[in-house]
């Protein structure tokens, strides 16, 4: 049993009240807390030693990494946010000062986007460290950004570059809230995700959510240079295009918009972000299939992304 088949038996009976206007099933849920003007959101996230980052890894990029992951979510919904809760689990023979610098890794990244770090848990966990945070956003009314309003003929667009995000952007990325909100302010975004299971893998979230298809167009997939560097090497398990379509961690907007915004769009980014490259890379068709179109004419994509137990 692979996350998603475990995701989806877990979560098929989970008790509600009326306070939920998104449940599981999204990158944050949706609450209505009462506010006039303002939804809640909320969002959990962990990492793991040997999984999310090895002994190696310096303690403040830990930090910055625990944190961001939980942002990125946010941002994927057009949020902001606001307080979190950080639980540590932590081998008997923990050395502190390296603890201490996780959380110098958290509090710097938290101040630069206005984040209260609020209090949280320790607790022991054998063998490695274990790090979960606990998010807390807010979006107005009627602006957060799903991953159901996808409609036949969007546009699909993508944020930065894919790929080969092992080389080490996984441990230093800046998640995309200022972008995210940019968008959602300025652009009616059909449905928005965050990628941190790779582009197949997170892009088929949204078309089960929309009930839709995409055609990706090969040519248009912004691969990073760290894919095509690990790709030249001659020793990489996975062409760079492969690596880009479902290498994890990228951390990037996947986001789409109806076609006849797609021009406007673009002009508009490069204005307001010249430094971050925007690509329109396929359509939303009909069906519920994943295709990638090349000279030779479009064929089925089927490889995953990144997903745990499989």
């Amino acid at each position: 049993m692979n996350e998603i088949e475990l995701i989806k038996r877990l979560t098929h009976k989970l008790p509600t009240n009326k306070s939920v206007v998104v449940g599981a099933g999204d990158d944050c849920a949706v609450l209505d807390a009462g506010a006039r003007d303002r939804l809640l959101l909320f969002k959990t996230d962990a990492v793991v030693q040997g999984i999310h980052f090895t002994d190696a890894t310096p303690p403040e990029k830990v930090g910055h990494k625990a944190l961001a992951r939980c942002l990125s979510d946010i941002a994927a919904m057009a949020g902001t946010p606001t307080a979190a809760l950080v639980t540590i689990g932590l081998p008997r023979k923990f050395d502190a000062a390296f603890v201490e610098k996780i959380y110098s890794g958290m509090n710097t990244l938290a101040c630069h986007h206005g984040v209260a770090i609020v209090g949280g848990e320790t607790t022991t966990n054998p063998e490695r460290i274990l790090i979960s945070v606990a998010l807390v956003g807010s979006v107005p009314r009627g602006k957060a950004l799903l991953r159901s309003g996808a409609k036949v003929d969007d546009a699909v667009f993508v944020t930065g570059e894919l790929g080969g995000s092992l080389a080490g952007r996984h441990l230093e990325f800046e998640p995309r809230l200022t972008e995210a909100r940019w968008l959602a302010n300025h652009f009616p975004i059909r449905a928005m995700i965050d990628l941190s299971d790779g582009l197949a893998g997170d892009l088929r979230h949204i078309m089960k959510a929309s009930g839709v298809g995409v055609e990706l167009l090969k040519t248009a997939i912004p691969i990073s240079r760290a894919a095509k560097a690990i790709a030249n090497r001659g020793d990489a398990a996975k062409p760079a295009l492969v690596a880009a379509l479902t290498d994890g961690e990228d951390f990037e907007l996947l986001f789409t918009v109806a076609s006849k915004e797609a021009v406007p769009l673009l002009d508009a980014w490069k204005k307001q972000f010249p430094k971050l490259k925007l690509s329109c890379i396929g359509k939303v068709v009909a069906g519920q299939t994943l295709t990638l179109r090349d000279k030779n004419g479009a064929r089925p994509f089927t490889a995953p992304g990144y997903v745990h137990f499989a």
